[in-house]
Order: C-alpha cells, then sequence, then structure tokens
C-alpha cells in the first residue's frame, strides 16, 4: 500500500474508531445519506460499517469476486442458524453453501434480513417527488435503483439483483404476522463488523429502510473502516455456534486450500 495513503487510512480510522488503533488499516470511506457505494473485499479483510448519526440503514448484497452467479443467500443463511435476524456470531450463506462473511463483532444487536429495498415508487409516494434535474445531490434515492446502479459498473443487472441484508435496521414480526420496523433502533456511533471469508464483491445503499414511517425524507451517513484481520480461526464463535457452519467453514475453505 502506499504510504501516503496508508497514513490518510490511519488518521481517518483513528476518528471513526479509535479503538481499531494497532489493526493494519487498509482504507476508509463513508457512504452518505441516500448515497450507494461497491467495491470488491479481499478474503480476510474486516469491515465495520458505524451509524455516525444513529437511526441508518444499509442495504448489502454480496456475490463471490470470481464467480458472480454466485451470492448471498438470505433464505439458507437464516434456516441453517435457526433465526429471522443477524447479529454477532451470525455468517452468511453464499447458494453454494460457502461463507462468504461473518459477523465478528456488532453493538446493535438485530438486523434485517426480510424486507429488502425500497423502490422508486415508495420513496415517491412516502416523501414526494425530488427529481436530480432539479434538486441535484439532494435528490431522493432509493435503494432498488442505487443497488442496480452500483451492479451495473461490474457487468451486472436487474436479474442479479437479490434480497440484501439491512444493516442497522430491525424489523420484528408481531402474533398476527405483521412485520414492525424499530424506529431508531441503532444509536449513534454503532457499529457491525462483516469478517470476509472469501473475496467478494459488495454494493450498499444506504437509502432509506422500505418500512421506515418517518415521513421526512432524511437518511444516515454510515462509515466503513476496513483492515486486514486474517480469516476465522479453529476456535472462532461463528465458527462454533451451530454445527452448520462448521460444515459451512469447512466447505468455504476448501475454495481456497
Amino acid at each position: 500500500m502506499n504510504s501516503t495513503f496508508a497514513t490518510h487510512a490511519a488518521e481517518t480510522a483513528g476518528r471513526l474508531a479509535p479503538d481499531l488503533e494497532g489493526q493494519p488499516l487498509l482504507w476508509t470511506e463513508i457512504v452518505p445519506g441516500g448515497g450507494h457505494y461497491s467495491c470488491r473485499v479481499r478474503r480476510g479483510t474486516t469491515l465495520r460499517f458505524i451509524d455516525l448519526e444513529g437511526g441508518a440503514n444499509l442495504s448489502l448484497l454480496i456475490y463471490r469476486a470470481d464467480e458472480r452467479l454466485e451470492r448471498l443467500c438470505l433464505a439458507d443463511t437464516l434456516k441453517a442458524q435457526h433465526t429471522a435476524h443477524l447479529s454477532a456470531g451470525h455468517v452468511l450463506y453464499s447458494d453454494m453453501g460457502h461463507v462468504l462473511a461473518s459477523i465478528s463483532a456488532d453493538t446493535v444487536g438485530w438486523h434485517d434480513p426480510l424486507c429488502g429495498v425500497s423502490t422508486p415508487a415508495q420513496v415517491s409516494a412516502k416523501y414526494g417527488e425530488a427529481r436530480y434535474q432539479e434538486q441535484r445531490n439532494a435528490m431522493h434515492r432509493n435503494g432498488k435503483d442505487s443497488l442496480l446502479i452500483e451492479l451495473s459498473k461490474w457487468g451486472l443487472g436487474l436479474r442479479d439483483l437479490m434480497p440484501s441484508l439491512n444493516l442497522f435496521s430491525k424489523v420484528s414480526v408481531d402474533g398476527a404476522g405483521r412485520l414492525r420496523f424499530a424506529p431508531g433502533h441503532s444509536p449513534k456511533d454503532a457499529y457491525v463488523e462483516l469478517r470476509f471469508e472469501m473475496d467478494v464483491l459488495i454494493a450498499l445503499s444506504s437509502a432509506p429502510h422500505p418500512l421506515d414511517p418517518a415521513n421526512v425524507y432524511a437518511p444516515k451517513r454510515v462509515a466503513i473502516v476496513a483492515w486486514d484481520s486474517g480469516t476465522a480461526g479453529p476456535s472462532d464463535p461463528c465458527r462454533l455456534s451451530c454445527p452448520e457452519n462448521q460444515r459451512g467453514f469447512a466447505n468455504t475453505e476448501l475454495v481456497y486450500r
């Protein structure tokens, strides 16, 4: 890594995550409220996502970097781990049974895998029309279009759009089967860390959650701090949290033997 870039990354990370001082930092990024972002992430890298203002929503898609037909499968992720929400100790499975990433740390406690992203029609109906032609960067962005913009940069498109994991958002199901969004679930400076167990491509949108009841368009910024962490060891809590995860890690490690 260029020494000037490394110094800048360390200085920025020192402001965003001072507890990571001494870690082999790689880079930092700020996703603006309503923004979108994508990048490749190497196996053995951890990304800390930080809710800078409180109340953020960050929709995440993951694809295997060298075979993009393989991608995050939330149905298998939930079924294998017998859960309807995700937090520390859980892993994110691909549709081929590989562990794409592990949730190695989490101060939020609940992340929504059920509700997907907002659409153009939803955002327009809830917040009113605000197009780029009139509002420029203050336009109202939605999750679907934002993720499609990022996917197009990597040769992917509408057929590759799939259910997203909504970091920082909590949606529970009541006794009648209704989905309940929890406003203010994520406090300021809360974070979640994803340790990537495969080489991947990620796409992100910080547009509002589709069930957010707020009637003012005010999506929140999210910071990213990346460092070289290595992959899960033999006694890692994510590996040992259930027998299926032990099999998932073994299956994943066969790819890189």
